[in-house]
C-alpha cells in the first residue's frame, strides 16, 4: 500500500514515531571510493531525506571506520537534532586487541554509548540496538545495564539487531516480567533474497512487540538490477576477504549466486510492468509485511535515496505479488511444515477459528 515519508508509524510496542523509511549511514565516514559517499553527498543525502518528512536515521559505533558515521552524522544534524530519531548500535569491536573494548557486556555497552554520544554530539540516544549476539554475556546482565542506561537518560529505547529469535524472545519475557526497559524495535536482514526471517524471527517480534526495521532490503544491490550472471563468482571463488567493492562483499557472502539473479531477473520485469524502478519494488516488497515498520536504506549518492523513497508511492498488484512470493519462496522448516499442513485439520477437528491480527 502507498504511503509518504511523512506519515509516521509507531515503533513495535511503543509510543515512538519513525517515518516508514529508515536512512541508513553505513557509507558515511568511510571516504569517497566504490562504495563511500563524498561529505558533500552525505549532506544532501540527509538534507533531501529530512526535508521530505523522514526523522529515522540508523548508525552505528562501528560504521565509518569505527566511529566515523556517527561523528559526520552530528555534524550533519547539528542545529535539527531534536525532531530526529536517532538509532546506533554497541557490540561489535572498537579497540581491536582490547578484550572488553566488543562484545555485549554491560562494560562495552556503557562505554560505547558514552562514545557515540561524544561523537554526535547529542545528549541521549533515542534507540540503541546491540548490534550483533556474542554468546558469552548472560542476558540479565544485558537488560539490566539497557534499563539503567534508559533511567539514567542516556537512552530512550532499546532494540536488538541480529539476534536468535529464541534468545530475542527471552530477554523481552524477562524484561517485562521484571519491569525492565523493554526492546521495541528489531533489526534484521530482510529481502526478497533473504527470507528465511519469517520463519521465525518476524512471527516472533510481532508476538512480541518489536517493530522490524530490515537492512539490506535491496539485497546489498543485488536486486536493483545492477548484476549479471558476469558478475558471478568464478569458479565458486568467495573473495575471501577482499571488501574494497559492493561487488566484491557481495560475492564474498554469497549475495551474488544464480539463484538471488533469478530472483532479481523478475524483479526487474515486474517493475517495467508497473512503472517503477525495481529498487522501488523490492523495497515496497517489504513494505507489504504487516510486521515491518521502516526499512533501512542505505544510499551512496542523493540519485540513490530520491529513487528508493519513489517505493513509497508503489502499490504492488496481488498477482505480481503472487509471483514475486513464488520466484523467492524459501522451503518450510519444521515445526511450521507440520502445524500449519494436515495437522491443523486434527487439532480443530473442521472448525473455522480466525486467527489474531
Amino acid at each position: 500500500m502507498a504511503t509518504q515519508l511523512d506519515h509516521y508509524r509507531l515503533l513495535g510496542r511503543s509510543g515512538l514515531r519513525v517515518s516508514p523509511l529508515a536512512l541508513g549511514t553505513m557509507t558515511f565516514g568511510v571516504g569517497e571510493g566504490a562504495w563511500g559517499s563524498s561529505e558533500d553527498e552525505a549532506r544532501q543525502i540527509v538534507d533531501m531525506f529530512i526535508e521530505r518528512g523522514g526523522n529515522f536515521i540508523d548508525t552505528a559505533d562501528f560504521y565509518g571506520g569505527m566511529g566515523g558515521s556517527e561523528e559526520w552524522l552530528g555534524k550533519l544534524v547539528k542545529g535539527r537534532r531534536e525532531p530526529l530519531v536517532i538509532s546506533t548500535k554497541y557490540s561489535l569491536t572498537t579497540r581491536p586487541g582490547d578484550p572488553n573494548a566488543a562484545g555485549n557486556h554491560r562494560k562495552n555497552m556503557v562505554r560505547s554509548v558514552e562514545d557515540s554520544l561524544r561523537r554526535m554530539q547529542t545528549d541521549y540516544i533515542d534507540l540503541l540496538y546491540l548490534h550483533m549476539w556474542d554468546f558469552r554475556t548472560p542476558p540479565e546482565e544485558i537488560l539490566r545495564a539497557f534499563d539503567d542506561l534508559v533511567r539514567a537518560g542516556k537512552v530512550l529505547y532499546a532494540g536488538l539487531s541480529d539476534v536468535p529469535a529464541w534468545q530475542a524472545s527471552r530477554m523481552q519475557a524477562i524484561a517485562d516480567l521484571r519491569g525492565w526497559t523493554p526492546f521495541c524495535a528489531l533489526q534484521i536482514q530482510y529481502s526478497l533474497i533473504e527470507r528465511t526471517v519469517e520463519r521465525e524471527m518476524i512471527p516472533m517480534a510481532r508476538e512480541m512487540g518489536m517493530g522490524v526495521s530490515p537492512w539490506a532490503p535491496l539485497g546489498q544491490g543485488v536486486l536493483t538490477g545492477k548484476y549479471t550472471r558476469a558478475d558471478l563468482p568464478a569458479n565458486g571463488a568467495d573473495a575471501a576477504g577482499d571488501v574494497s567493492s559492493r561487488k566484491a562483499i557481495n560475492a564474498m557472502t554469497g549475495k551474488l549466486t544464480t539463484g538471488n539473479l533469478d530472483v532479481a531477473d523478475v524483479v526487474s520485469e515486474a517493475a517495467s510492468e508497473i512503472g517503477c524502478t525495481p529498487a522501488q519494488l523490492a523495497l515496497a516488497w517489504t513494505l507489504v509485511n504487516p510486521a515491518v515498520v521502516s526499512p533501512v536504506v542505505g544510499v551512496r549518492t542523493p540519485k540513490q535515496l530520491a529513487d528508493n523513497l519513489g517505493a513509497l508511492d508503489v502499490t504492488i498488484p496481488a498477482e505480481l505479488l503472487a509471483r514475486l512470493d513464488k520466484v523467492s519462496a524459501v522451503p518450510k522448516v519444521f515445526p511450521m511444515d507440520v502445524l500449519t499442513g494436515p495437522a491443523e485439520g486434527m487439532m480443530f477437528g473442521g472448525v473455522t477459528v480466525e486467527t489474531r491480527n
